[in-house]
């Protein structure tokens, strides 16, 4: 029923379980998993707390549970439900993730801060990590640490498009046109020194050079 989406149908099957045994576990946290399909955020609380009352600590059921908070944008509920998983697996990079992402929403960005360097320590290639911390670091006026960190995740997932759009924007609070339009076309750090050498030298303008080397492309690759 699950993967066939028939959400209604998993929730009422769970149900019928439930009435043969209050306490059956799989039919709990398949409820609250049927009800966040079903956006019904508030009910699928219920239903991890039910296991959580059953189980001191369940991973899994505190995990639904801070989705169904971040959907309600109860961020501070987030946050403690976040520290339980952490006082039992110290080094849960989801968990961090998370942490960061509601501290985010409570304009608590130096602190978020903290939690993507956690996972970043973890994983240095987590994009979400790497992601949010240039957004944070953006939020605080730095903005060329979160060029950096935005350029790290564009590495990781060339086709992030919205990491070129920031790292452009990001430019031109900098004052920096050339680069940002550079970076609007998703070039990377990296490669943009040698475009505005280039076109230095070719006494061009910079969005005259990057054209001339993508028809150049174009035409090594007929």
């Amino acid at each position: 029923m699950f993967e066939s989406g028939q959400y209604d149908e998993m929730y009422n099957y769970c149900q019928k379980l439930l009435s043969n045994d209050q306490n059956d576990m799989v039919a709990l946290q398949n409820s609250a998993l049927a009800l966040i399909h079903l956006a019904r955020y508030e009910d699928a609380i219920i239903y991890c707390d039910k296991v959580l009352k059953i189980k001191n600590y369940d991973n899994y059921a505190l995990k639904n549970k801070i989705y169904s908070l971040e959907k309600l944008k109860r961020y501070n509920d987030v946050i403690i439900c976040c520290n339980i998983i952490l006082e039992h697996d110290s080094a849960d990079t989801w968990t961090f993730n998370s942490l960061g992402l509601s501290l985010n929403e409570l304009d608590r960005h130096t602190e978020a801060i903290e939690f993507y360097d956690k996972t970043l320590k973890i994983d240095s290639n987590d994009i979400t990590a790497l992601m949010n911390k240039a957004i944070s670091l953006n939020h605080l006026k730095n903005y060329k640490e979160s060029i950096e960190f935005y350029d790290k995740a564009q590495i990781e997932d060339p086709s992030l498009n919205e990491a070129s759009i920031a790292k452009s924007k990001a430019f031109e609070k900098l004052g920096m046109t050339d680069e940002a339009f550079l970076a609007a076309q998703g070039v990377l750090v990296k490669d943009m020194t040698k475009i505005i050498a280039d076109a230095k030298k070719n006494k061009c303008t910079v969005f005259h050079q990057f054209c001339q080397n993508e028809f150049d492309e174009l035409s090594n690759k007929k």
